[in-house]
Order: structure tokens, then sequence, then C-alpha cells
């Protein structure tokens, strides 16, 4: 198929191309909650004009739209460029719906979605809404209230850039776009693609919106509209249970897949565009544009399911915590959460010991990360002779210097190096409460240790 150009009047895409081309974006609906099929619409139908006579059919923008134009409000986040060769990160945000008019939503779900034009792989990594997370500028809080606090502060980039950033910090992995949806766009895409059909394999409660509406779902195959469908992938079975519902959601993502992949539900998809478009039009922002909406679209119809990695952040990642005002969160373990992280962005999952070396020292050399030694303690000195031991056993110290007092050895992550974060943390007797996510793609160095003076009476360097 020939490349189609993509200007700022108009695009023309031959029959076939044009087919080709909408299956694409429909399928990046059934990896990504159904996000870029909404913008697609809302933003390809509302300006189109399909000729009905011989030749091809022509795509012609409206006054003031552009192949190039974000498709959020003015205040959203500017994207990180993607060169449409490297792996692209998105964020996919659903929102609560909110109570009353002028009421700020939270983030119900947060999924990080990930394709690698390279290897054609793609994943998703579903993180629990009550995650205990560094905000930046916020201090901690749950990870769902990010975007809150970005939309009630009136922040640059407003609540999807804070909610990005989060995330970014958290996991360590660059987002170049993001996605948000309302639970009523959801919830009309459903049935406008004629429901999904799930497999239940245990007894469930739902609860659509509205009164008496409860439902008792017994194990067995079902076809759920919108409504039910999103009543699914909010379903709790008990407090806290959000990795269930982060499977649920996963499981829906990809009964939209298939549903979209089917030929046969094309024509109607394409048919509906516009009643598509005006029942959606509301509820979706993101700061991807047309052009790269399209080239999302064609590279996800390459991509066979078994190359769909995904993954929640589970119970055997997290520990249950109170916060300082009672609430009840997930307190990350950064160890388990890395791995889980490089099995979903990396080409090939984390580098398996047994794979290179059972040495780790061995790993830590492969990797080769920047490492940066400040000195938090009284101690004259201490981070150059600490240099020099570490260098002495092949860690790429790469600066040393003072820092800020230290009670405590801290290690400061900048960029994802898990197997020397892993390697000093264990030479160092760091816990992991003192290891932090800051990812800066910046920063002049992949780790930093900050000497405390722990490490002053309980060193053994020679």
């Amino acid at each position: 198929m020939r490349r189609s150009r993509i200007r700022n009047t108009r695009i023309t895409i031959p029959q076939d191309g044009l087919t080709r081309v909408l299956l694409g974006i429909f399928v990046v609906v059934g990896i990504a909650t159904a996000i870029v099929a909404f913008i697609a619409v809302r933003y390809v139908v509302a300006t189109q004009s399909m000729i009905d006579i011989p030749g091809d059919p022509v795509i012609s923008f409206a006054a003031g739209t552009a192949a190039g134009s974000q498709l959020q409000p003015g205040t959203g986040p500017t994207p990180r460029p993607w060169d449409g060769i490297s792996r692209v990160n998105m964020l996919i945000m659903g929102l609560d719906p909110v109570k009353e008019i002028g009421d700020i939503s939270h983030t119900d779900t947060m999924i990080l979605f990930t394709i690698d034009p390279l290897t054609k792989t793609a994943g998703m990594l579903s993180i629990p809404r009550d995650m205990w997370v560094n905000i930046p500028g916020f201090d901690y809080g749950k990870i769902n209230t990010a975007y809150f606090i970005g939309e009630a502060n009136q922040l640059p980039g407003g609540g999807p850039g804070l909610a990005v950033k989060t995330v970014e910090e958290f996991l360590g992995v660059p987002i170049n776009y993001y996605a948000q949806v309302d639970f009523e766009a959801f919830v009309k895409f459903i049935d406008d693609i004629d429901g999904i059909k799930v497999t239940i394999t245990e007894t469930l409660v739902v609860d659509p919106i509205g009164q008496w509406n409860t439902r008792i779902l017994e194990p067995g195959r079902y076809v759920l509209n919108g409504r039910m469908a999103l009543a699914y992938v909010r379903a709790r079975k008990g407090s806290g249970d959000d990795f269930g519902r982060a499977q649920r959601q996963q499981e829906a993502i990809m009964a939209m897949r298939t549903a979209i992949l089917k030929w046969d539900l094309m024509p109607k998809l394409i048919a509906n565009a516009p009643a598509i478009y005006a029942d959606l039009s509301s509820g979706v922002h993101t700061n991807l544009t047309l052009d790269q909406i399209i080239q999302l679209g064609l590279l996800a119809q390459q991509i066979p399911e078994e190359n769909i990695k995904r993954g929640v952040i589970g119970p055997n990642d997290t520990e249950n915590g109170t916060s300082p005002d009672g609430l009840e969160i997930l307190r990350p373990i950064p160890d388990k959460i890395r791995i889980i992280r490089d099995e979903i962005f990396t080409t090939s999952g984390p580098v398996a010991p047994i794979e290179v070396s059972t040495d780790p020292t061995e790993l830590m050399k492969i990797e080769n990360a920047r490492v940066s030694i400040l000195n938090g303690t009284a101690t004259g000195g201490l981070a150059g002779k600490t240099g020099d031991y570490l260098k002495s056993l092949g860690v790429n110290v790469t600066e040393v210097g003072d820092g800020q007092a230290q009670g405590a050895t801290t290690m400061i992550i900048y960029s994802a190096k898990p197997y020397t974060a892993a390697y000093l943390a264990q030479l160092m007797s760091i816990p992991t409460s003192l290891i932090l996510n800051r990812y800066d793609p910046n920063a002049t160095t992949d780790i930093q240790i900050i000497l405390g003076n722990d490490w002053v009476a309980n060193n053994k360097m020679p």
C-alpha cells in the first residue's frame, strides 16, 4: 500500500487504503481502551467528505484544523516528540463521573500503553488508583489524585500534565502522549460496536450507574452492552480490590480488539462514524494529532495478539498501608515494580540472570549505569573515598561531591538501571523505602547515592 501524504488541507487515500487506515485506527481501540478510536472518529469524521463516485475518497479538514493539530484544550500538556520509529508510550486515563457541575474528576483508571514499531510488539500496564506515590511539587498522595490536583491548581498542562509527570517519575518511563475519556464516552463506544464478549469465571456483583440496577453475574460467557461493560470494569469484590478491576479492564480491552477486528463490523463503524463522533466529541481529550493517530493505527494492525504484553501492578508488588490522614493505600515495592515495568517496556523484558550471568556484579557492569556519589554527612572526603571503593568493584562512578545532609543513605533513580540499583542497594544496605524514582531524561546521572550517617557507622570499605 502506498503511503498517504498528510497535508493541512486534505488527505487523499485509495478506497482500499482508507479501509485499512480506518481498520488500523479502530484496532488501536482494543489495545488502548478505545481511546485512539474515539479520537479518530472525533477528529476525522467530523471534517471529512466522502464522494460516492469513481476515484479516491477525499478527507478534507474544516477551517482552522490541520493534521498536526493537537486534539486537546489549549491548557493541556505538550507531548514528547516521537520519531515514528522508536518505542512510543501513552497514558490512558478513565475519569470518575463528577457529582456536581464544576466538580473536578479523579482518575478511576490508569493504563500505560506502549508500542514498539521495530519489533511489532505492544503492551499495557495497569496502575492501581490507591498507589501511594510522590506527586511532583505536592509531596505524596494516591496516584488517582494527581489529575485532580493539576486541574484544581490550574497548573501548566492541567490535570493530564501532572498525571503524566507523576507516572513518569513513579515508573521511570518517558510518556509521549496521554488520552483521557469519561465514562459516558466509554459506554457509547461499547454500544456502537454491539457490545463486548467476556468470560466470567466466578460470581461477580456489578452495579451499573443508577438506582436499583445491581446485577449478579454467575460464571459463564456474556455479551455486555455499554452500561454493563462499564460496571464490569469498575466492579470491586471488596475493599481495595484494584487488582481484579485491572485484570477485568484489560480483558475488556482485548474483547474490544477482538470485536473491532471482525471485518463484518467495519462497514457499520464507517457508516456510523458521524453518529459516533456526535456521541463522543465532548468525552475525549488527547495531545495526539491526526497524523499520529493514523500512524499508530497503521502500526497497530500489524501487531498480533500474542505480541501484546499485559501486566498489572498486583498484591505481590505492593504492601497495604495507611496514609497520614487515615486512608487505605498501597505502598509500592520498587524492586518488584521495576521487574514488571521492564517486562512490558523493553523489547525482550528484563535480562534474566541465567541468560547473562549468575553474578550480580557482572549484570551491574553490563548496564554501565552512570552513578553519582554525594556526601550527606559531616565526614570530610567520604564521597571521594566511597567513589574509589565502588570503582574498584566495577561501578561506573561519574561524579562525587557534597549533598544535602542525610540521616540515612538514599538512592535516587533517574533512569531504568535495575541491576545496578539492586547491586548498590544490597551492597550499601539501602532499604526499599529509601530508593526513590525520579525519572528525568535530562539528568546527567542514572543513579545518585546520597551518603548518610549509617554509611559512616556501618561501611566496610577497606
